[in-house]
Parts: C-alpha cells; sequence; structure tokens
C-alpha cells in the first residue's frame, strides 16, 4: 500500500487501472485521512483485481444474486466466477432486522455488508474444505459486486458504507441517484431522483472511501433516469435541461423521464465510475444499444452493466432464439457485467414451494424424487450438498480435530455417521478409525516428544466390535497425521 503522497499520485496518472478515473481530491488527502496505521483487507483486495482482470479478459461477466452463503458456493461451484449480492434480496429476506421488507429503504444500512460477509464467509469454507482434500481446482474466492443503494443518507454516509462494504470483502459497489428518502425498487413508481452533483458526490464518496482504505474497489454508478419522473432540487443546472417547470404536491419537481435523460446522467457519472449502469423498464436490445453508443461515444473505454432483471416477463417481450443470443449481443456493445439481481429470491421460494406441495401430496416420495435429482447432479456434474456433512465441513473439522490429539481422535463426527453408511462407497483415511501408538508413543503417552504425558489413549482400532480391548491391533510405521485425510466420496 502506497503511503507516500507523491508515489500514490504517479501510480494513479500511469497505471492503466486508472486512466479512466476523476478524482476531485489530493493524494495528500488520502494519506492525511488514513490514520497512522494500514489494515490489510485480503479478500477486497483480491476480489476487486480478480474482478477487474475478468472484465477485461472475458466477453462479459454473468452473475446471479444470492441470499445464502450455500447459494453462492453452489454459483461458483456451477462455474460462475462472480457473486451478486443484493439489496432487494436483503429487504426481502436477509437483513438485520429479522423482517420481511420491500425495497424502500427500510433495512438497516449495514444489511448487504454483513450478508455479503457471510457470503464471503461460506466461499472461505468451501475453499478450506477442498484444499485440505487436495482440491484446488476451483477459485472459490469470487468477486461479490454489492449493492449500496443510494448509500443510505448523504456523501458521509455513502463514505462509511463503501468502507463497510471493503471490510466484508466486496470487490465492486453500485450507488444509483434516488432519493435515500423517497428509494424504490428500480422496476417500482414514484422514483425521485436527486441533483446529478449530489449523485456524483455520493460516487467521489466512495472513491475516497476505497482510497483510504487502500483498496482497488470497483465503483459502478447506476442511473434510474429512464424512468424516474422527480427530482428533489432545481439546485444544479445540469438538470434543468430536462425540467418541465411543474411541480407535485410534495414540492417536487416534474421531470422528463426517459433514454435521453438517462444518456445524459451516465455521461456524468463516468468519469467517476468503472461501470455505468442504466436501469430499463424492459429488456430491449435497441435501447440498450442507443445507451451503449452515446456512452462509448464520450468515454470508449467505460464499461457498462445491464441488469437481466426478474421483474422482467421476458417471453412477452423476447421470443425464444432472442432470449438465446441476449447477453452476447449485450456484450458485444460493451455490458461486461451482466446480472439477475433476483435470482436468488426466486430459486429458493420456487424449489421450496415445488418441494413443498409434493410432500403435502405424496410424502416422503416428494422427497426422495428431490435426493434422486441430487444424486444425478452429483454423478453428471460434481454437484457435492447431497453429502450434506462432507459439504458444511464436518471432514474439515475431523482433520482438525485429529491434527490438535495427534492422530489419536476417537470421536470423529463422520466415522460411523449415516452418510457415511449409506451415501459413499469409498472409504476415506478419516472414516477410517486412527491408527495404534507406535512403542515410543505407547512407553511416554506423548506423540513425537509432545503431549502432556498425563493420558495414554486407547487408539479406536484397538477395540474389537464388541468394544473389547484387541491386542492384534496393527501398528503403524508412520504418524495418521503425515498422511494425506481424504474426504473424498
Amino acid at each position: 500500500m502506497i503511503n507516500d503522497p507523491a508515489q500514490m499520485k504517479q501510480e494513479w496518472q500511469s497505471d492503466a487501472r486508472w486512466s479512466d478515473v476523476v478524482r476531485p481530491y489530493l493524494a495528500e488527502d488520502v494519506v492525511r485521512l488514513r490514520g497512522s496505521i494500514q489494515i490489510e483487507h485480503t479478500l477486497a483486495r483480491l476480489g476487486a483485481e480478480r474482478l477487474w482482470s475478468l472484465l477485461h479478459s472475458e466477453s462479459y461477466v454473468p452473475a446471479l444474486g444470492a441470499m445464502t452463503g450455500n447459494q453462492a458456493v453452489q454459483q461458483i461451484k456451477a462455474g460462475l466466477k462472480a457473486v451478486y449480492v443484493s439489496g432487494w434480496q436483503a429487504a426481502a429476506d436477509a437483513n438485520e432486522a429479522g423482517q420481511m421488507y420491500p425495497d424502500l429503504n427500510l433495512y438497516p444500512s449495514d444489511s448487504v455488508p454483513k450478508l455479503a460477509a457471510r457470503l464471503n464467509q461460506a466461499l472461505v469454507r468451501a475453499d478450506q474444505i477442498n484444499h485440505e482434500q487436495g482440491k484446488n481446482h476451483i477459485h472459490w474466492f469470487a468477486p461479490l459486486v454489492a449493492d449500496g443503494d443510494t448509500g443510505f443518507g448523504g456523501t458521509l454516509n455513502s463514505f462509511e458504507l463503501m468502507k463497510a462494504m471493503i471490510e466484508a470483502g466486496v470487490a465492486c459497489v453500485h450507488f444509483e441517484d434516488q432519493s435515500s428518502s423517497a428509494k424504490k425498487c428500480g422496476h417500482l413508481g414514484g422514483k425521485v431522483l436527486v441533483p446529478t452533483k449530489e449523485a456524483v458526490q455520493r460516487l467521489v464518496a466512495a472513491r475516497l472511501a476505497a482510497d483510504v482504505m487502500g483498496v482497488p474497489t470497483l465503483i459502478m454508478a447506476r442511473t434510474d433516469a429512464e424512468s424516474a419522473g422527480l427530482l428533489t432540487s432545481d439546485a444544479d443546472p445540469y438538470d434543468h435541461a430536462f425540467m418541465t417547470g411543474a411541480r407535485n404536491e410534495e414540492g417536487l419537481f416534474v421531470i422528463r423521464q426517459g433514454l435521453e435523460s438517462a444518456v445524459a446522467r451516465a455521461l456524468a457519472y463516468a468519469p467517476y465510475a468503472d461501470l455505468v449502469w442504466c436501469e430499463t423498464s424492459t429488456p430491449d436490445l435497441e435501447d440498450a444499444r442507443k445507451f451503449a453508443e452515446a456512452v462509448l461515444a464520450h468515454y470508449p473505454n467505460k464499461m457498462l452493466a445491464y441488469n437481466c432483471s426478474p421483474s422482467f416477463n421476458w417471453r412477452k417481450h423476447l421470443d425464444e432464439s432472442t432470449i438465446a443470443k441476449f447477453q452476447n449481443e449485450l456484450g458485444a456493445m460493451g455490458y461486461k457485467f451482466q446480472f439477475v439481481t433476483l435470482a436468488g429470491f426466486h430459486a429458493l421460494n420456487l424449489s421450496m414451494f415445488d418441494l413443498a406441495r409434493g410432500y403435502k401430496e405424496q410424502g416422503m416420495a416428494a422427497y426422495s424424487r428431490l435426493q434422486e435429482k441430487e444424486f444425478g447432479r452429483e454423478r453428471d456434474f460434481g454437484y457435492e450438498a447431497v453429502k450434506h456433512q462432507r459439504f458444511v465441513g464436518t471432514g474439515y473439522f475431523d482433520a482438525v480435530q485429529q491434527t490438535i490429539v495427534g492422530g489419536m481422535g476417537s470421536t470423529l463426527a463422520l466415522r460411523g455417521s449415516t452418510e457415511a453408511e449409506q451415501f459413499t462407497t469409498e472409504v476415506s483415511t478419516t472414516d477410517r478409525p486412527p491408527a495404534a501408538p507406535t512403542a515410543t508413543q505407547r512407553g511416554n503417552g506423548k506423540a513425537n516428544g509432545k503431549g502432556n504425558g498425563h493420558a495414554k489413549p486407547v487408539p479406536a482400532n484397538a477395540l474389537s466390535d464388541t468394544g473389547s480391548l484387541d491386542s492384534k491391533a496393527p501398528e503403524p510405521s508412520a504418524r495418521p497425521t503425515a498422511e494425506r485425510v481424504s474426504h473424498s466420496a
């Protein structure tokens, strides 16, 4: 992390990462606001670097909204490379108030950072489980792209929210130009915009927070101007071209909504953001093309984002062939990040409804069909959650326990479990009882000269099936912990 203002300024000027980013503050400001020590935010930094690389190497990066850690794990196991963290989904069923809310700015402002932290913790555990088994072919630390909403207030709120996102390990955060007090989901009515300069200040606050934290977090600017017809203030001359001269009963200014207004706002935000997103009312390739061409004509290197929203009735607007090519065409236009915001919500609800309906009508036959479907996905695609004990880390913590007790554990959780008996055909080393101690270990009650010398544990495989001592138990030539512990199925 650079702490010298001159070096920081030089990096901003010479590094391609910052070639299209405007900072209306000085490197000296960043250093002055950092404090005397720097805390490393590894997941956020690695995620930001990976996302930047993916956006520049893939035709586009697809992502689905995840509501739980297990949903994030399944997404990455299935082959996706990024995860979306939706504020709408946090409001609906994953917020710190423990309530079910619509997306009306009702949920606590720390909900999305805490949801992101839970997703990252699940991905960390998946990596630990697989690494302990010697499986390192999946990059579990997928970058998280998270919803910063309206910043939940003014510029200081945006600054603090961005810091919380980075502490949670988020790679990219998007901020929108709606009023915090009147915030609506992008596909609801009654949306109210803040002046353009106020929205720009949110982006500047977020960038300053990332710089102070020393992380190259990506910032996405979202405009809702395509379908928002109200404005809080006429203070910014930039907005005057779209004002009608009318005010409503609440004193809000009535403005012309539409693609032209969205383009104007996107052009104002582009210098301060890494990606630009226009929230749209329908999945329209022609509108997407017009928006992209207008923005890229002024900022040819700017990346765009597109919400493939579940709020759209896709088959009502597009035929099957158009839907099939929709994302590839968007990618060719410059929409480098494409995401289904509420995928977790819809997948969770439909799958549970179908199971519950079948269970009500057919009992365990319905659940058995789900299980057989899991077996098929395991066989054909490597799905792992059918062995739910292993999936959440039972074998990993058995390995931790074996390490602590020097390979002499007799209370391992997977050994003798119903999962090991009914879902596994191959016997793994953790499912086997630990080997008997060597003569040296038997003589002093210590493992390799270590231990407290008080207890002389009876190894599990020195017991017969009836529980009596077996004098013919084999003696190993090496300590059990020297062997790779396998939890493969």
